[in-house]
């Protein structure tokens, strides 16, 4: 680890770690991210599941407040989503026009709007545990065109369960292991496997079903 840690450091040296941005941004600078992830399409590439874990562990060290940790953020998810299904009601089919870039990645969209065809409004509150899908999935609804009513639904139940999940793992586990802080790049590394593990999963069943389509 400390190999990798060293490596990053020589290639990425103008990168912060998650642990520099809270303690540089605080309260503001997660408030932002987590509203630039659910709610702006050049967010996506973001570490909103990993930021939220280390914020807990800052909130058990006693560096962060977790009620106001949880309240703050809880508004930036559910606000996020908010303006996103309001982009994609407004302009959301010209999105599909879009040519891909850095900064607009129209095949996450593609894949996203598939995943809500097949499984319906259920979509905002999955998503939000999905990398990438979290930030197409209000898009996506907004041009759908679901009814705001049913949509506020699922973004507050998603967007508080998302955050609460995430900041009380991190805090719960500062509080029964000690030291565990020092050990962050574990606990975020095991954060980010289980954030991908449904692509995952879900990479490898397209696989075998294409395999087994062709036999």
């Amino acid at each position: 680890m400390e190999l990798l840690n060293d490596i990053t450091v020589l290639l990425l040296p103008q990168l912060p770690t998650l642990r520099e941005v809270i303690e540089w941004g605080g309260y503001a600078v997660l408030f932002l991210i987590i509203f630039s992830e659910t709610g702006l399409l050049i967010g996506f590439f973001l570490p909103g599941d990993s930021l939220l874990v280390t914020a807990g562990l800052f909130a058990a060290q006693g560096s962060l407040d977790i009620w106001l940790l949880n309240i703050l953020l809880c508004i930036a998810a559910v606000s996020g989503d908010a303006t996103g299904y309001w982009i994609g009601l407004k302009a959301g089919h010209r999105l599909y026009a879009r040519e891909q870039s850095r900064w607009f990645r129209k095949d996450h969209l593609i894949k996203t709007k598939e995943f809500y065809e097949k499984y319906g409004g259920i979509t905002i509150v999955l998503a939000r545990f999905m990398p990438f899908a979290r930030t197409f999935a209000p898009v996506v609804a907004g041009v759908a065109e679901m009814k705001y009513r049913r949509f506020a639904m699922f973004n507050i139940f998603g967007g508080v369960g998302w955050i609460t999940s995430m900041t009380l793992t991190g805090y719960f586990l500062g509080r029964m292991i000690p030291g565990i802080e020092s050990k962050i790049e574990y606990v975020i590394a095991v954060v980010i496997f289980l954030s991908i593990l449904p692509l995952i999963i879900k990479y490898v069943q397209h696989k075998l079903s294409r395999k087994n389509a062709k036999s």
